[in-house]
């Protein structure tokens, strides 16, 4: 059977462990393609229930007094979303902020942490938010930010940061080092393992963003040795907009360092109201203030729902996804102008790959309204197309990429003159 039948798609479905899933999200319309999960994942219907149940059985009825048993959910909260995704054991991560709040937190405490050391490494084609934030730590304390130019084709492969490509940067200066672990436009993956060791055996700390990657690939960070992570629930997590972030903090590496943000929560003695700080014991030094227990519901909801289903089965059905997406690309819309942006080896990327075109913008505009299809644009000429392995199935990927091919060969997208939306 070819990629290019539809059977093929729905065999795919028949088969696969996760179907059951799809019917656990809120689908208003059955005939739309999304293919944006990498961006906003699906609403579950057991999160409507319980943020229900917490406004009106929680909130509503023992105001302040839920405080005795709310107070801990961002700990307890990381420990599910620990088990469930990033292979981390209890202790080691906070449901806490946002993941821009997480990562400045993490990294001034990195570069703390390694005084004398005036030099930080990442990369141009790291999200905005990441090399903002460096780039205003840097100017700040004085440190050299150094910015490996990976989005240059002669230096590396569709965004991928190496190893042996970070090795030439690396010298006993270097304090920090912080890359995504999925790169956010191109998908490429990197190697959590080589990078860390490498960084480590110059004494340096390695913060990892994994926003794109959490809830679609497995990571191992305790078995990979992760130092620092920070990332958000609401993409594959299906936590929802503005939900939580997360942070990790190994537990090796917990007592050595110090948070920037000195919040009550993370005092030893926090009700004490004392004059001065004492950093608490173990991962909750690392909160701020008061979590968001609205916002936790959904991710515990959510991260549940990953637990049962197991990360190694949705890892496998993102990699299959999204190599039947390539194989479709290369009969469909190479000879179309199309370009590949997003390795070919599963274990180079995630959840979602990326596509080039002249007209991507337009293109991303006139899908959403021409074909029921949703996908995203990346400056300055990527469409990003996703698979949320729980929500979204095999033949709505295959519908999708049928109807940009479609709209296409019409030349349907010429009619697009501009976007209303800020948001691309």
């Amino acid at each position: 059977m070819k990629v290019t039948d539809r059977a093929y798609a729905l065999e795919l479905d028949k088969n696969d462990p996760l179907a059951e899933y799809r019917s656990k999200f809120v689908i208003t319309d059955p005939n739309l393609c999304y293919l944006d999960g990498n961006s906003l994942g699906r609403l579950p219907h057991a999160t409507v229930k319980a943020v229900g149940d917490f406004l009106s059985h929680e909130w509503g009825n023992e105001v302040v007094t839920g405080w005795s048993h709310w107070i801990d959910e961002a700990q307890v909260a990381g420990d599910l979303l620990g088990r469930a995704v990033l292979g981390a054991g209890a202790g080691q991560v906070l449901v806490c902020d946002t993941t821009s709040v997480n990562f400045y937190q993490l990294c001034l405490a990195a570069i703390n942490a390694r005084p004398g050391r005036k030099t930080i490494i990442t990369d141009a084609a790291n999200f905005p938010t990441d090399r903002y934030i460096l780039d205003g730590i840097a100017k700040s304390h004085g440190l050299n930010l150094v910015i490996i130019d990976n989005e240059d084709p002669a230096i590396a492969e569709n965004e991928l940061v190496t190893a042996e490509l970070l090795e030439k940067y690396m010298t006993e200066d270097v304090a920090l080092v912080t890359f995504e672990v999925i790169q956010y436009r191109s998908g490429a993956r990197s190697d959590i393992k080589s990078i860390t060791d490498l960084a480590r055996s110059y004494g340096a700390l390695v913060v990892w963003d994994a926003s794109h990657a959490a809830g679609a690939i497995e990571m191992n960070f305790d078995d990979n040795g992760v130092d620092l992570a920070v990332g958000c629930t609401y993409k594959y997590g299906n936590a929802g907009p503005g939900s939580p972030a997360w942070l990790y903090v190994n537990k090796k590496i917990q007592s050595e360092l110090q948070t920037p943000i000195q919040g009550w929560f993370a005092n030893e003695d926090q009700f004490g109201m004392g004059a001065d700080f004492v950093k608490a014991e173990g991962i909750r030094g690392f909160q701020i203030a008061s979590p968001s227990i609205i916002g936790i519901r959904g991710v515990q909801v959510s991260y549940s729902m990953i637990e049962e289903a197991g990360i190694n089965v949705i890892a496998s059905k993102a990699a299959i996804g999204t190599q039947m997406m390539i194989d479709l690309f290369d009969e469909w819309l190479a000879p179309l102008g199309y370009t590949l942006l997003t390795s070919r080896n599963p274990q180079e990327r995630g959840g979602h790959i990326s596509l080039g075109h002249p007209d991507a913008a337009r293109i991303c505009v006139a899908l959403r309204k021409f074909a029921n299809v949703i996908p995203d644009y990346r400056t300055p000429n990527a469409i990003r197309l996703a698979i949320s392995p729980l929500a979204t199935s095999y033949v709505e990927v295959w519908d999708g990429f049928q109807r940009i091919t479609s709209l296409t060969e019409t030349r349907q997208y010429e009619k697009i003159e501009g976007s209303e939306s800020r948001v691309t």
